[in-house]
């Protein structure tokens, strides 16, 4: 052995022996007291164990929050890759209670369209004209029925809004600021609801109050379509926030509008209005300063809120232009163990109880509806556009599509593909020309399945699919249809009748795709009239 070798071993040897040497001694781990050297293998595989489980052991279908079956459609989604599946499912469909089932109709409205690759510039605007019931000055038809969801500058990367925001401008729809305010890198383009929390960043004063003129600055200087108070949200419901000073770059303070490297801390409530009547009046104030139509984002636990806001609304004139009901599965946001898991009620409950309060005072068909919580995957967008949301807002899966992998480390800005934390070395990974592609065919490609189902259920559109095209399994033997899941009336989760009639004219691009009719077959079609063609029975 040559003598470098001896001098590499015996050093190898020395350093084996001082970690064996520290093992024994320290008190804080009786696993390496009792095996040093050997016990750091533990901690090496706890440490990778994420990793292993994602890409080795587990299954397509078992995974949280999502699958790998549900990441690799959002992947080729995004990347304009066959996103099909062949042999089946392999979820467990007969054994899953609450497993949802879209029926599809023989004859309907629409025809579906064959090439795969139809739709996937397809139009697909709002059913509702967001602001118009309330007569608000800048009332205006969201052109996307899927838009990006909150999510601040700070939480995630300037790169990564920068990518979001000019998908969102590629794809035609509405980039949400996040509470974080309004950055440089949310003018890229896309138009913005400005989501106004409890710190009021970006729209507040030198004492952090809220100052109108600042929103109104703001409004003004960007394509700000609508104003969104946010007063809970799905991750961290009835928490507020910290951004430690380490990160509160000049940047950052100068987009908030708070000191540099000091701890940024959000309330957990509003300083502007302090029950139900008076946040109306703040909303009544906002739309008239600003002209725009204004809404709410919560999480739904406690109802009595939902009661007196309806009540209100139905008896006072005023109200809010459209709610965000945001589900307890959880979102971007970092929160605590308890919360993350068990405070705040899942999407479907949450909505469907505060659609029914809407609905029972009447006032349904004047709010435009959102969904957000794992709403980014087609079959769970369905439920909701049959409970009646109008549009759903997407996050994390528009985090997917723009490279996250699910490592889970959001909150310790140390994510290794550059989306959810503020290192430099980490987001300079992360390329938003090219992103913002893939968010983009991301969000075409999600609008395209939605328009798909709605036509094999017959219907123009994804907020006319009602109750009666989805079950709810039971079991294996058994299922449920929606509006009695969840109790809703007939009608309930559609537009008004006016509503339906505008969004079914505008979605004229053509549809179908068989083939011709044979000569006889036509004949015999035109003589045959909807109101004297023959039924079965």
């Amino acid at each position: 052995m040559s003598r470098g070798l001896r001098a590499a071993a015996a050093a190898a040897a020395s350093a084996v022996a001082a970690v064996a040497v520290r093992d024994l001694l320290q008190r804080d781990h009786a696993l390496l007291r009792n095996f040093p050297v050997l016990g750091h293998g533990r901690y090496l595989i706890e440490a990778i164990g994420p990793e292993l489980r994602q890409y080795v052991v587990a299954g397509n279908d078992e995974e949280r929050p999502f699958t790998r079956d549900q990441r690799r459609w959002v992947y080729a989604s995004a990347k304009k890759e066959n996103n099909y599946f062949g042999f089946g499912t392999d979820n467990d469909i007969e054994y899953t209670a609450g497993y949802p089932i879209i029926k599809h109709r023989t004859f309907g409205r629409t025809v579906p369209r064959s090439n795969p690759a139809s739709g996937l510039e397809a139009h697909v605007p709002c059913a509702k004209v967001l602001g118009a019931a309330r007569g608000r000055a800048k009332a205006f038809r969201p052109a996307s029925v899927v838009n990006i969801s909150g999510m601040s500058f700070g939480s995630l990367s300037g790169a990564a809004i920068e990518a979001l925001n000019k998908g969102a401008a590629l794809a035609g729809c509405l980039h949400n600021t996040g509470e974080g305010a309004l950055s440089p890198y949310h003018r890229r383009g896309g138009d913005l609801v400005f989501q106004i929390g409890t710190s009021y960043f970006g729209c507040r004063d030198e004492q952090g109050r809220f100052d109108l003129q600042r929103l109104k600055d703001q409004v003004a200087s960007a394509p700000v379509k609508a104003l969104e108070i946010k007063l809970s949200q799905g991750a961290k419901p009835s928490l507020g926030g910290l951004l430690p000073a380490a990160k509160v770059s000049a940047e950052i303070a100068a987009t908030r509008g708070i000191p540099q490297g000091v701890d940024c801390v959000s309330p957990s409530r509003h300083a502007e209005f302090c029950d139900t009547d008076s946040l109306l009046d703040w909303v009544e104030m906002l739309a008239t300063e600003t002209g725009l139509p204004v809404g709410i984002k919560a999480a739904v636990g406690d109802l009595d809120f939902w009661a007196e806001l309806t009540t209100l609304m139905a008896t006072t004139g005023r109200g809010v232009d459209f709610v965000t009901i945001d589900g307890g599965e959880g979102g971007t946001g970092a929160a605590p163990l308890i919360f993350t898991d068990t405070v705040s009620l899942p999407f479907q409950i949450g909505f469907a109880r505060v659609y029914r309060m809407f609905a029972e005072r009447g006032l349904h068909e004047d709010v435009v509806f959102v969904g957000a919580g794992k709403l980014g995957l087609p079959d769970n967008a369905i439920v909701a556009f049959a409970l009646g949301c109008d549009m759903v807002n997407v996050a994390r899966e528009a985090m997917l599509a723009i490279g996250c992998i699910q490592a889970q480390k959001c909150h310790t800005d140390t994510c290794p593909t550059g989306v959810a934390t503020q290192n430099k070395w980490l987001t300079r990974g992360l390329d938003p020309a090219l992103k913002s592609v893939r968010a983009a065919n991301y969000i075409k490609t999600l609008r395209r399945d939605l328009l798909k189902v709605a036509e094999a259920c017959g219907v123009e559109h994804p907020g006319l699919i009602d109750t009666a095209s989805v079950e709810i399994l039971d079991g294996r033997t058994a299922a449920t249809p929606l509006d009695q899941v969840y109790d809703y009336r007939p009608g309930w989760g559609l537009p008004s009748k006016a509503d339906q009639s505008a969004i079914a004219a505008l979605m004229t691009e053509p549809q179908g795709g068989s083939a011709p009719p044979s000569d006889d077959a036509a004949r015999n079609l035109a003589e045959v009239t909807p109101a004297n063609r023959r039924r079965p029975g």
